[in-house]
């Protein structure tokens, strides 16, 4: 009974009717296109001029050439239906108001965001090159660099779920929560019952999360619902029934800020199986961060930047600072340096590939990576071939049970390459790899919502931390080591005798791999 009312939920819900809207437009494009074909003695000229101009503006568009490729071929190919379907997401206005209003959101935060000149100094009596790194993330974004900050690592979701209760039961004054995935479950319905509670004690709680939720995970009216409640609740870019390149720029970021003094992140959203209360790909392995001292502050205006994006009335932001009276324990260790950081697909800054980049062009001994998807471009692949072939240990770990065929069709694509140049690739044996961390050097790491493939480095909103000479690294570290001591080796051998109908689709996906 409970599957049959499953069943028509589906077939009568939000998502049918997503769906079958936008079959109903693009059933209605190639009619039109199917109309113009019937004249295309006439204007078959036309469109090829048309075709041959827009060709030349995607050549000398300032994007990745993986995305230009992946245009160019359907244009020249398939010239008339090619061509007005670039032009028709082109000149989509929705994306280019967004941008505006997060530009303008981080510019009235700058106050807040500025550079302690203390903790530059220090960092560039250390390392010039990570200094260098510091001063290009808080250009491109105005996310300066902290001391004074100390950073717990969570090897799995159980963990970090734990202590994300504790430290929601001590919140005093907000409650800020913002995540891609939320799931009724075990996990969700404990953190609700506690910000119910919360909401009663006078804390201000304001919870946003990805659209895409609705279509299958949650109702289209849950803000509400959670309104209702006394939580200040939204949807980012809600899924409408429309063809949209808004709609493809999905908030993947996953940020808790507590009373401006304490911060999660990582790759663990809100729903039961980053818990392993659900199996669903075998044993889930995914990570995060707790982060307390000033460092905190960068969390909780990225939050409130992509909070008043559809907002109206001004902020006051300086409310939601650390309240100055309070005091971290001193047992905590505060060394060393950490960076957070967002990364907008809308500005044409490339933040989260670039740092990746940094970290293992500049990696002298080792450069290790945990990652859920290897969707990579010639960039990145060029970069780990270089990394291995002048002596780094570079390791990447990938999942044994992946949760999309074509990602990991996509990835093996990309094994033997990696494989022949020296990189180390790793399956988690015992089920999926949500972990999006790298480490290096025994001095640096990063931990965040950014995975190697497309969608993470050019079309979703994301967030991490750079860490630099903290105390935490090594936890990464150890932890990465017992991970890869659940891992079996990819060997060249294995990679040759992987099925030719795999290798052949892996081919194939990769030439619309930046479209997927």
């Amino acid at each position: 009974m409970k599957k049959a009312r499953k069943l028509l939920r589906i077939i009568f819900g939000r998502t049918a009717f997503v769906v079958m809207s936008l079959l109903l437009q693009i059933s209605i494009l190639l009619a039109g296109f199917r109309f113009l074909s019937h004249y295309m003695v006439y204007i078959y000229g036309g469109f090829t001029l048309l075709s041959a101009f827009v060709i030349l503006y995607v050549v000398n568009k300032d994007e990745n050439p993986s995305f230009k490729l992946a245009w160019i071929i359907p244009i020249t190919v398939i010239p008339v239906f090619g061509t007005l379907l670039y032009l028709f997401l082109e000149l989509q206005w929705e994306g280019k108001i967004i941008n505006r209003r997060l530009r303008e959101n981080i510019s009235d935060t700058q106050l807040y965001l500025k550079q302690n000149p203390r903790y530059m100094e220090q960092l560039a009596k250390i390392s010039r090159s990570n200094a260098n790194l510091a001063a290009y993330i808080e250009n491109s974004g105005s996310y300066p660099v902290y001391g004074n900050t100390n950073v717990k690592y969570y090897p799995v979701g159980e963990e970090m779920f734990e202590d994300m209760k504790k430290e929601l039961e001590k919140a005093k004054r907000f409650i800020f929560m913002e995540y891609f995935i939320v799931e009724r479950g075990e996990m969700w319905d404990s953190i609700l019952e506690i910000l119910e509670r919360k909401v009663q004690e006078g804390v201000e709680v304001r919870f946003m999360y990805d659209g895409m939720c609705c279509l299958v995970l949650l109702p289209y009216s849950y803000p509400r619902e959670l309104r209702a409640k006394g939580l200040k609740a939204k949807m980012f870019a809600p899924i409408r029934p429309a063809l949209s390149t808004y709609q493809n720029n999905r908030d993947h970021r996953k940020i808790l800020v507590i009373d401006g003094h304490t911060a999660f992140t990582g790759g663990i959203n809100l729903a039961d199986e980053y818990i392993n209360r659900k199996v669903r790909f075998g044993h889930w392995k995914d990570t995060g961060i707790m982060v307390k001292g000033d460092a905190v502050t960068s969390f909780t205006m990225m939050f409130l930047q992509m909070w008043n994006i559809t907002e109206k009335e001004p902020e006051d932001y300086g409310r939601y600072l650390r309240d100055p009276e309070f005091f971290y324990p001193p047992e905590l260790s505060m060394e060393g340096f950490v960076i957070p950081y967002g990364d907008s697909p809308l500005d044409q800054e490339t933040v989260g590939e670039l740092v990746y980049l940094d970290i293992i062009n500049t990696a002298r001994n080792y450069v290790h990576i945990m990652t859920p998807y290897l969707i990579l471009n010639y960039e990145l692949v060029q970069a780990l071939q270089f990394a291995a072939k002048r002596g780094v240990e570079t390791i990447i770990i990938m999942p044994h049970i992946p949760d999309k065929e074509y990602a990991f069709l996509l990835a093996k694509a990309h094994y033997e390459e990696l494989i022949r140049a020296g990189v180390q690739i790793y399956e988690y044996t015992p089920g999926f790899v949500h972990a999006k961390v790298f480490t290096s050097d025994d001095e640096k790491a990063v931990v965040g919502t950014i995975n190697m493939d497309y969608r993470s480095l050019y079309l979703h909103f994301e967030c991490a931390a750079y860490i630099y000479r903290n105390e935490v690294i090594k936890d990464v570290e150890r932890d990465f080591k017992e991970t890869l001591a659940k891992s079996q080796v990819i060997t060249l051998e294995e990679c040759r005798h992987y099925p030719w109908y795999k290798k052949f689709a892996g081919r194939v996906l990769r030439l619309f791999a930046p479209l997927m």
